[in-house]
Order: C-alpha cells, then structure tokens, then sequence
C-alpha cells in the first residue's frame, strides 16, 4: 500500500482519568503500541489527553503542568522503537501563558508544537480562563520535555521518504471556525487533516461533526481525521462519546464505536495519491491557494524520516467493486432516480430541441437498447404524449437468437410502442456478394467484415428511417463500449443523433433496470421482460453459434465488464498508474466473500479474481483504451454525462489524440508484475 500512495491514518481513544497524568501516559503508550503492530502511520489522539480536557482550574497546577512536560519526555523516549507518529494532546506554558497544543512525537524526536487557534468561551466551554489563543504564534519555538521543538500554527509535517504523507494539525474548535486552519494548511500542501478534540456530547452533535469533517474533508480536498475524548474525562456536568471518524474527499473511510468504555482505534488507509490527483486536476484548488495565502503567509514545513516497510501489510479500507453503481443504503433511491432521470431529461431536451415527431431506435432484446427504450418511454410520459411516438425496430441478422428476439418484441409490446421487424439478412447478403467476400459462396467465414456489414445496416436502416418518418436516431452504446471501442464505427452503434447511454457504465445500466423493476416504473408485464432481459448474457449476435459451440460471448473475448468498469473509473477520474489499478482492483475482487456488494445485487451474478486474471484484461483494457479507441470517441454524438466518475466526450471529461501510443502505461504494469 505504501508503494501506491496509501497512508494508515488511525484515530485513538485511550482510557484515561482527569488529571492522573501517569495512568493517561501509559495508556496512550498501550494504545502506541497496539497501532504500532498495526502498521499505522500516522496516530491521532484527543485534546488534552496527557492531562484529561474537563480538570478546569486544576490546568493552572505546577505539579500537573510539571508531570506533563515529563510524560510528554516519557513518551517521546518510548517512541523510538514505534512506527507511529503522533499526536498527543497537552497544556503547556511558552513565555508565561499556557496553550492547548498538539505535540508531534515521531521515531524518539518531538517534531513540533502546534497550539489550538480559537478558544471556545460560551455555553459549557470556558478555555479563555486557562488559556490564550495560538493566532498569532508563527515562526517560534517552545522548549518542551528538555528541547527546543518548532512552535505555531505555521508548521507542515512531511515524510521524506513516502510522498503524499503531508499532514496539518488543529484542535477541536478550530474545525468550527468559519476558515478552520487546516483549510489554509491543504492549501499549502497538507493532504491529511488532523484534528485533537474533546468535544462533549449532546442529542445530534454526533452528526454536526461528522458533517463538518466530511465537508471540510471535501472543501479542502484533503482526508480528515477527528479523534475525540471518551470514557475517563470527568463527567461533572457534561458527558463524552469518543467519536472517532476519517473521511477522504468526503467519503467517510471509518468510524470508531461510541461510548464504548473499551480504548477505541479507528484505521483507515488514506489514498494520499487520490487526493493529490484531484488537486491536479481541480485548478479552483490552486486558485484558492493564491487567493487564500496572502503575500508573505508561508508554513514551515518540518521534514522527517518516517522509516516505511514496504511490506505487504494488506489495506485498511472499503474498495467499491462497482464504482460507478450506487452504494449508500439511504440515499439508494435519490441515487438511482438521479441516474435514470439525467438520461430521461437529456432526451427530453433533444426531442423538444429537434421539433421531431417521432423517436427511432433499434430494438436486439440487449441489455443496452432496453435501457435506451425505457428512457424513451419515460421521456413520453414526461411529456404527456403517446407511446406510439417511439418507433421501435428489431432487425435480425445471421445469428440473432430466438430468445433476444422474443424478449425485444415483449418489450415493445409491453411498452406500447410502435414496433416492426426488418430482416437485414437479405441486404447482407447482397452487400457481402457485392464484395465477393467468402460468405457470399457459401464458406463460414465470419470476420470483422461479415459482423460489421451487420451493424452497419442496422444504423444504416435506422437512420434512414429516421429520415421517412421526420423523427431521429437514439444512440444504444453505453460508456463500457465506448471505453474499450466495442463499437462499429460510423454506420454501427457508435453513431446516432443522441447517444442516451453515452455516459453510462454497463455495471450501471445493470443496476438502473433492476432498480425499475424494484421500484414499479412500469407495469408488472414490462417488469417481467425486463427481468429476464437483465439475465441474458452479453452479446453482439453477429456471428451464428455451430452444433457444438455456444453464442457469441463479448465477455469472453474483451474481458468482464465489471472489471474494465473499474479499470475505467480509476484510470480516467484519478489518472491512477496501472500498478496501482490492479493493486486496488485485486483488494476489491480477490475474495467474493470480503467486502460488501451493491444493495440487492444477486448471489449468483458476483464474482471473484486472481491477480493473474486482473492483469491479464488491465493489458487488455489498457492497449484498447489509450491506444485502439480515441478516433471513435473523438466523433460521439452528443449525450448526457450522468456519473462524477467521468464521461468520455471529446468536448468534457475526456480529450486524447487519436493516435497515442500505449506502450508507458504497458511497460508500467510489467515493471511492477513482470510474471
């Protein structure tokens, strides 16, 4: 994981007892220890919990402040033989005024001293009493634990040796602010927020704060890790839960169990390369940064040497099989009919734009097309006009089933549309005689040739029918297609006057027509179609089967969809390297029993992979991405993009040349599995 750019962030809640400095010691020392045999990296934990948060005016006694200083020199000395850095919440004294600090311990060394900005003062909360704000601290030095360590709000801490391993620190109420410091601390290069607190609990403040670290995870394009007080403040007049969470571009990657009265440790592995690719790519990000740091306002960056393994020490954290398929449980429905209805009002648009009468699409039975057609459908409910408008054709061809035929003409019965069949076999055969090929005399030969004479006069027909009955072609292709260039060119399904499905995964288009058929979209017959639709398996249907050999099978010749989805979205949202695609891709799919599956996905449609089997399709979707497919891409018809994972129009997410070659993405993958 350290090799891809991956950090173990922990957040802790160890035991403690208000103002037993020696027992808070040693239990954050256990709790080192314990994150230390988890390989964590970076070990955050509460404000204060050297001398316990809620102690008042007992934070003013030599003897605790004194007791501090030592534990701190205490655990500073244990830390030697620790991996973990971290961060100790403690009061200490700098030119007579005492402030509520971060200390940074690491490898035996104190790295610095970061104190709390904004010092809340109202309703339960009296810091100004104990302590002075650390706003103006910048460019000092405090002396702590016998030595002299940096001291401010101006500090950055950065691993020399794992790139992306930047953090910035603040204290509790500093995430409240309406500008947190950590905002300017991302913007100058932090990529991991940390924050010490020991925020008291109340009905529905649990939520307040997850909302502001999801929310500053996402504003500051950074991973956000918050470490509260639990079990073992003082419980005189407020309680707390020990709320720990780590979100990440906000997503929320852990949480830790609340009220427990067991030390709680909340691990994640923070993508330190995600984030740093979003930047790139988000210019608002470095805009903020020269309109947020004023002329002369620079942090000191504070270096170190974290002395990473490199060892396979597996990965803390949840990895979407399906990335473009929607996962939260209470947002299930949203997400879904956000999906659906992007693509109903794109075509809505088009068809109110174009003054068209009538909408014409082929019909195979196909995955696809249904989709397509169900759009279609919803798009003349929307609108208050017939069915009857979509005019609907299955044209079979030399190796068309008898099943997807079936099911096309139950569809477009069911839906009420207006549907006819055009035999295109006889006009093949005219053209491949035209052109002598083999077929013509009666030899099965069944090449590129013979499938796309097929495709290209089924786009051929449509669009001339298109032209008789004043109406336009809706595009089938869906975003999978267009990713690999499975798609006749021109006259075949790569073409049409709007491509519905354009910026729709096929993984994704699986999910959207179970999710019709759950929430009663349609009536109950449609429903059954649609159902027995999403079994069929994936195919062109171009080239008939023999006595012994079964239907054409897509996937067994260009790979599983639901892997080149996920090469896709890791590929083209965060510009990952190859490595790190089949790193995170075999975390994902390596065991069908590990992690969790989209809601209501069926038992037997999942699946699990070898690594061998991973990087054999990656090669295959990697020569066929960058190298085979932009001349296709680069003439799409217009369409709806409908996933934050990207589309691939050459006038949004995606611009390439034509002719790139993919040989670095190629020799990157060998260097790292040259088996």
């Amino acid at each position: 994981m350290h090799r891809h750019g991956f950090v173990r962030v922990a957040t802790s809640t160890p035991n403690g007892r208000p103002a037993d400095v020696a027992f808070n010691r040693d239990a954050i020392l256990t709790e080192a220890r314990r994150a230390d045999a988890a390989h964590v990296d970076l070990l955050i934990f509460p404000e204060l919990c050297v001398s316990s948060y809620a102690i008042d005016d007992l934070l003013h006694q030599e003897a605790l402040l004194a007791a501090v200083d030592e534990a701190i020199a205490t655990i500073a000395e244990a830390s030697v033989e620790l991996a973990p850095v971290m961060l100790v919440g403690a009061p200490l004294r700098h030119k007579g005024r005492l402030y509520n600090c971060a200390v940074v311990v690491a490898r035996g060394e104190i790295l610095g001293v970061v104190p709390k900005a904004f010092l809340p003062n109202y309703r339960e909360y009296y810091e100004k009493r104990w302590f002075s704000h650390g706003r103006s601290r910048v460019g000092e030095a405090i002396a702590v634990a016998g030595r002299t360590v940096p001291f401010g709000i101006d500090l950055l801490f950065a691993a020399s040796d794992l790139p992306g391993f930047v953090f910035h620190v603040e204290i509790c109420e500093d995430v409240w602010a309406p500008i947190p410091p950590s905002s300017k601390g991302a913007l100058a290069g932090a990529t991991i927020l940390a924050n010490l607190s020991a925020s008291n609990i109340v009905i529905g403040k649990a939520d307040d704060r997850h909302s502001l670290c999801r929310s500053q995870s996402q504003r500051a394009v950074a991973a956000y890790a918050y470490s509260a007080a639990g079990p073992g403040e003082s419980t005189t007049d407020v309680a707390w839960d020990g709320q720990g969470a780590i979100y990440e571009l906000g997503e929320m990657l852990a949480e830790a169990e609340r009220f427990s009265l067991e030390p709680q440790l909340c691990i994640a592995d923070v993508d330190t390369g995600r984030i740093l690719s979003e930047r790139t790519s988000t210019p608002t990000f470095g805009d903020g940064a020269d309109h947020a740091l004023g002329p002369g306002e620079t942090f000191r960056w504070v270096r170190f040497a974290h002395r990473p393994a490199f060892a396979d020490i597996g990965l803390v954290r949840p990895i979407r099989r399906f990335p473009y398929v929607p996962d939260r449980e209470s947002h299930l429905d949203q997400d879904c009919y956000e999906a659906f209805n992007i693509q109903v009002e794109g075509l809505r648009q088009r068809y109110v734009a174009t003054g068209s009468g009538t909408m014409v699409i082929g019909v195979s039975g196909g995955l696809d097309s249904t989709h397509a057609l169900i759009v279609a459908a919803k798009v003349c409910d929307r609108l208050g006009v017939p069915r009857s408008n979509i005019l609907g054709f299955t044209m079979p061809g030399f190796a068309t089933s008898d099943g997807t035929k079936e099911n096309a003409w139950r569809l477009m019965r069911s839906l009420g549309i207006t549907a006819d069949e055009i035999d295109i076999r006889p006009a093949a055969r005219q053209m491949l005689a035209d052109m002598d090929h083999p077929f013509s005399d009666g030899e099965p030969v069944y090449d590129i040739t013979f499938e796309n004479v097929q495709a290209g006069l089924r786009t051929d027909y449509l669009f001339r029918l298109a032209n008789q009955r004043k109406g336009f072609v809706i595009g089938t292709g869906d975003l999978s297609e267009m990713a690999l260039g499975w798609c006749t060119y021109g006259v075949g399904d790569q073409m049409s006057h709007y491509a519905v499905n354009t910026g729709v995964p096929k993984t994704l288009i699986q999910y959207l027509i179970r999710w019709t058929v759950r929430t009663r979209q349609f009536d109950a017959e449609t429903n059954a179609v649609l159902t027995d639709i999403l079994a069929t398996k994936f195919s062109p249907e171009l080239v008939p089967a023999g006595e012994t050999e079964e239907i054409q099978d897509t996937e067994a010749k260009i790979g599983p969809y639901e892997l080149h989805d996920f090469f896709l979205f890791h590929t083209m949202r965060y510009g990952h390297p190859p490595s790190k695609v089949a790193f995170m891709a075999w975390h994902a799919w390596r065991d069908v029993s590990a992690g969790s599956w989209p809601i209501d996905f069926p038992a037997e449609a999942r699946h699990q992979y070898d690594l061998a089997t991973i990087a054999k399709w990656l090669e295959t979707f990697i020569r066929r991405f960058f190298a085979f497919s932009q001349f296709k891409r680069s003439a799409i018809p217009n369409g709806p993009k409908v996933s934050p994972g990207g589309a691939l129009s050459p006038r949004g997410d995606w611009r390439a040349p034509s002719d790139a070659s993919a040989t670095v993405w190629l020799e990157e993958l060998r260097r790292a599995l040259p088996r």
